[in-house]
Formats: C-alpha cells, sequence, structure tokens
C-alpha cells in the first residue's frame, strides 16, 4: 500500500500557554497525518493490518465489515460508523465474523478504475472503507495514547452522527479528488475528525482517564484549562479549587478520580512534558525555561527536572539532540 499513501504536514500549535488542553497536547505530539488510499471490495473479503505504534481513524462509507483486533471481541462496523484504533495490535477487516484467510494489507491490489484498492469485482462491490493514520513526531506519545482505548466506536445513529457523515463525505471528497490544495484539506480535516473522535470518547464514556477526563467535566476542566493557559504561575490548590468552585479537598478528590493523578503533581507533569518538547525541540536557555514553567531559578527547575526525568536539562538536551 505504500506507493498510495499520501503524507501531509503535521498541525502547527502552540504547546506553552495554550488553554484548551486538547490543543495543547495535540500540538505537543505534532501529529502527521498519512491518508492510505480507500479500500473497495466484494464479499468475501478479508485483510490484515500490521501493529500500529500509533493512531487509526476509518470510517465505512458504504456497506458494511467486521473489525477484529487482536484481544478484543469482533466488531460490527456498519455504514456511516466511525472507529479510532489507539496503538493497535495486528487486526483485520472482514466481510464477515468468522473471516480465516486473510490478505496482507501490503499486498493488496490497486484498484485499476480509480483511487485506492480492490478486492474482488467492481459489480460485486458490497464494502467501501477509508482509513487514516497518525502518526506523532514527538516522544511524549503516552499523553494520548495512555487515556485511549484500544476502540473508539462512533455508530452512525450517534447523537454526533449527522456530523461525522460530513466528514465523511468531506474526507471522501478529498481522497478521491485531484482538485487543487488536496493536500492543505486532507491535511486539517484529519486533524479535525481526529479531534472529534476524542470528543465522542470523552463524552460517551463515564472513565476516560488523564487530562482527556477532565474534558466532560465543567470544574475540573476549568482548572486545567487554567493551568494549560498560564503554566508559569505558581499555582496553589486552592487557587484551584476556586476555580472548579469546590472546597480543596473536594477539588483534590474529584480531580484525581478524573484525571489520575492530584492537581500540582499533573502541573509538575505537564510543565517537564513541555520542558522535555523543549529541550529537544526549541532554542530556549535553561534559564527561560525555568521562567516559562514557573521555576524561580535556573536550580530550582534543573531540581524538579532532574527528579521526574532522571537526568539534568542539560544532559537530556544533549542526548535529545
Amino acid at each position: 500500500m505504500e506507493s498510495e499513501v499520501l503524507y501531509v504536514s503535521s498541525m502547527d500549535a502552540g504547546v506553552i500557554g495554550s488553554r484548551d488542553p486538547m490543543v495543547g497536547v495535540m500540538g505537543l505530539l505534532r501529529p502527521r497525518a498519512v491518508v492510505p488510499a480507500p479500500l473497495h471490495a466484494a464479499s468475501p473479503w478479508a485483510v490484515r493490518f500490521a501493529p500500529f505504534p500509533h493512531v487509526k481513524l476509518g470510517v465505512v462509507v458504504d456497506g458494511r465489515c467486521w473489525l477484529t483486533l487482536d484481544g478484543h471481541e469482533p466488531l460490527l462496523l456498519e455504514e456511516g460508523d466511525f472507529y479510532l484504533l489507539g496503538h493497535p495490535p495486528q487486526y483485520t477487516l472482514s466481510s464477515s465474523r468468522d473471516a480465516v484467510s486473510a490478505l496482507s494489507a501490503a499486498t493488496l491490489p490497486p484498484n485499476t478504475t480509480g483511487r485506492g484498492f480492490r478486492i474482488g469485482t467492481e459489480a460485486g462491490e458490497d464494502s467501501y472503507t477509508c482509513s487514516v493514520d497518525f502518526t506523532f513526531d514527538a516522544g511524549d506519545t503516552s499523553m494520548l495514547l495512555d487515556v485511549l482505548p484500544r476502540v473508539v466506536h462512533v455508530r452512525a445513529g450517534d447523537p454526533r452522527g449527522a456530523l461525522f457523515m460530513n466528514l465523511a463525505s468531506l474526507l471522501v471528497f478529498e481522497i478521491e479528488s485531484p482538485s487543487v490544495g488536496r493536500s492543505l484539506v486532507l491535511e486539517h480535516l484529519a486533524q479535525i475528525i481526529l479531534v472529534h473522535m476524542l470528543r465522542a470518547h470523552a463524552g460517551n464514556t463515564d472513565q476516560p482517564g488523564g487530562w482527556l477526563a477532565a474534558l466532560a467535566d465543567d470544574g475540573i476542566g476549568a482548572a486545567l484549562r487554567a493551568m494549560h493557559e498560564d503554566v508559569s504561575r505558581r499555582w496553589t490548590l486552592a487557587e484551584l479549587a476556586e476555580i472548579g468552585r469546590m472546597s480543596r479537598s473536594a477539588f483534590a478528590a474529584a480531580f484525581k478520580a478524573r484525571v489520575g493523578t492530584p492537581p500540582l503533581t499533573y502541573l509538575i507533569k505537564w510543565r517537564m512534558t513541555l520542558a522535555r518538547d523543549a529541550l529537544r525541540n526549541g532554542s530556549l536557555s535553561n534559564s527561560e525555561l525555568a521562567a516559562a514553567t514557573g521555576y524561580e531559578s535556573e536550580s530550582a527547575f534543573s531540581t524538579a527536572f532532574r527528579r521526574e526525568v532522571g537526568s539534568s536539562p542539560r544532559h537530556y538536551r544533549h542526548a535529545a539532540r
């Protein structure tokens, strides 16, 4: 499939000082969208995909198919359904639940009548799928992958179904169109779909993890956004609890339950995540980075960094570069 893959550039987003946690995390990860060509298939068919270290998105444009992920029950995907796979192991898309023999995705035959790949005859086609792969340039992919399950499934009948169908129509049009500006549209459209899938996951489960959990919580979300917007501020638990409109004890308990760590521990981890990214990719001096991440001095910053990361900022920068 490599010859039919379209690469589009990574998202530009500010990291330090971003009010929206999703913008901050996505900007930090620098997602690179890889848009494989669409797959047209006639039953019976099955395609086996290799493990993937980042995120895959897919939509059933027409017909239906089964998604079988190692270690999970087979999932029926119907027309209009979207799926997101977080760091998936080997998986299969197929026309039936009990498909045995599967073609490797790397050896799929090209579609001779258009873009993409085809299995079987055009006259017998009963399934049409499109997918988008996301790879991340940053080393801190756990910021996203740790909060995602292996599979997020958004059905066509979901309250967001009409929105997703519009996105699917645009995605298919751009993938199959030779129009000017195609790569630019696909770059932004793929990122929009990813964000909407993350929103759907946060809104459809009681227990998403990490920063994603806070997006559906007004009080915790407000405090989280405040920390992301002004990461250099020396926040106290009392100030954050006031933003969340709770007592300190109630806020601390609710934040840990939703996000997985105490508020100030999360703040330190986020600061150090930003610091690692800046040391790998930026030009700030250690003293400038200390001020940007809320430390009174370079030595205080270095101590915190060594405690969290295991090496000094100077050694980390040298090793990363």
